[in-house]
């Protein structure tokens, strides 16, 4: 996609950095609880660089064809992953794609050290306040972890493995502005492009 200098706004700023470059194909991975953004913040990214938008727990749904927690309702937490870690090594030939999977995906090496090979990955790295603002009835949610644990303790775990697969860590406050946010996903994913 070459680079439109003419695009107002923060995305305008950094495409003009662009501007002339030629672009590798890429796909960038956001990862993070559920409620941090990671669809809303993944649609604009996919849209300003007219990339495909690939959602992870939809491509579960579509195969087996019960919502997320009906499947962990039935079959456990275990089963869960397994599909999830199961939809994301199919993503092999896929180039400029914004891909979004569950939160739990970090409890699959596999699953992350595949989205490292063929992404660069990026935590959305949204506070506890805004997670439980965003998702009040997290136990209907389709989350792994909750039958045992707290929405608190699931999102203290899971911090040390975001942070350790992130390849980038974008810190959100709980109200953002999602065209800032995704302008700079593109800035730090493409300026470390060689």
């Amino acid at each position: 996609m070459t680079a439109d200098p003419l695009i107002p706004g923060i995305f305008g700023t950094v495409f003009l950095i662009f501007a002339g470059r030629k672009r590798v194909a890429m796909n960038i991975t956001l990862i993070g609880m559920a409620g941090a953004g990671k669809s809303t913040i993944g649609k604009a990214l996919a849209k300003h660089l007219d990339y495909i938008f690939i959602d992870v727990d939809g491509m579960i749904t579509k195969k087996t064809g019960v919502p997320l927690q009906a499947l962990i309702d039935k079959q456990g937490d275990a089963a869960l992953i397994r599909f999830e870690e199961e939809a994301i090594l199919e993503l092999e030939q896929v180039e400029n794609c914004i891909i979004s999977p569950g939160g739990s995906v970090v409890y699959s090496e596999k699953a992350m050290e595949h989205l490292k090979k063929i992404s660069k990955v990026v935590f959305l790295d949204a506070p506890f306040r805004s997670i439980i603002r965003r998702i009040p009835n997290a136990r209907k949610r389709g989350i792994v972890g909750l039958r045992n644990r707290s929405l608190k303790e699931l999102f203290e775990e899971r911090l040390v493995l975001y942070k350790k697969y992130a390849d980038f860590s974008i810190r959100l406050k709980g109200r953002e502005n999602v065209q800032r946010v995704a302008g700079k996903i593109i800035k730090l994913c493409f300026e470390t492009e060689p």
